[in-house]
């Protein structure tokens, strides 16, 4: 096989409680990417559609981590990558690791597989790093692996696959505004209260069993972030508004996806999911904010194989 076409889905990092360290995978929206073996040793961008994105391999995020890949290797044939942009830069939901994913997963899928998930999701970090200014997967790690990850540690790399309720669904708004990873984390605190970081451990031991026992109730109850959202959400305009809207309609929780501006909401059906879908889109309708808004089932497979 000399060339492979992928769909590298966007993610959801963070879910309120989760900091750095939990996400989920979103099946509905995603960028393609085509991955070609060439005889020039080396890794080259020939083409990218959707978004002004830099051709220099080392100055884009797929580039960074196939290079980073690439080192590793010791191969007398090159890569070709196209990449068909559909998330928005800096939109919250992943865009920099489906392309940092996106390229690693192709190379390995043509090499015939010689590296595990958890390696490529080391290499994917190179790239997320270029766009972040820091090191961390909870972007990678779902989009490599499916499902809900959790990164129990960086170094060395270590990700625990949570299982996924079957009835679970993500309504997610995009509005089309852009907020940069590093420029959210500036607004976070460098010490927290300890009784807020006691909360916010409860919190996600809470999410994590209810994932584990599809106890949605407790879903709902975990869904709290109290130490970064009330620091991040003033960056998002309506943050409050669709919150408040999505509770009201019956999602389990909501919050900022990654470092926004994206906000998310997770429902029990999909029947509840597109009713707060309906709740979000009266809040934005009004704003004068251009918006995307999406109901997706929670991805279990993470990136595919197209053709």
């Amino acid at each position: 096989m000399n060339e492979i076409k992928i769909f590298s889905p966007a993610t959801v990092a963070n879910v309120a409680c989760g900091f750095d360290v939990l996400g989920f995978c979103l099946d509905s929206v995603g960028d393609d990417m085509v991955i070609k073996k060439t005889n020039k040793k080396g890794v080259f961008i020939t083409k990218i559609e959707g978004f002004d994105l830099p051709y220099e391999a080392h100055l884009n995020v797929a580039g960074v981590s196939a290079l980073a890949m690439y080192e590793a290797l010791d191969v007398d044939f090159g890569f070709e990558i196209e990449i068909y942009k559909n998330i928005k830069p800096g939109s919250g939901i992943g865009s920099s690791a489906a392309s940092a994913v996106g390229s690693v997963f192709g190379m390995n899928e043509l090499l015939g597989r010689p590296f595990n998930k958890t390696q490529l999701t080391q290499f994917a970090i190179k790239g997320e790093a270029l766009a972040s200014k820091c090191e961390h997967a909870d972007n990678l790690a779902p989009a490599l692996f499916g499902g809900f990850t959790l990164v129990k540690s960086i170094a060395p790399l270590k990700i625990l696959e949570i299982p996924t309720p079957d009835d679970l669904f993500a309504t997610i708004i995009h509005p089309q505004i852009e907020i940069k990873t590093s420029e959210s984390r500036a607004v976070l605190p460098k010490e927290v209260a300890l009784t807020d970081a006691i909360a916010q451990w409860a919190n996600l031991g809470g999410l994590v069993h209810a994932l584990h026992t599809s106890d949605y109730q407790l879903i709902s109850e975990s869904l709290n972030d109290i130490i970064v959202e009330p620091h991040r959400s003033k960056l998002i305009p309506h943050f409050k508004a669709v919150k408040e809207a999505a509770l009201a309609q019956g999602a389990l929780g909501a919050g900022i996806s990654g470092s926004g501006p994206s906000i998310f909401a997770l429902s029990k059906t999909e029947q509840t999911a597109l009713q707060v879908k309906e709740a979000i889109n009266k809040v934005y309708a009004s704003t004068g904010i251009t918006y995307e808004i999406h109901v997706s089932k929670i991805n279990k497979s993470g990136v595919k194989i197209m053709s």
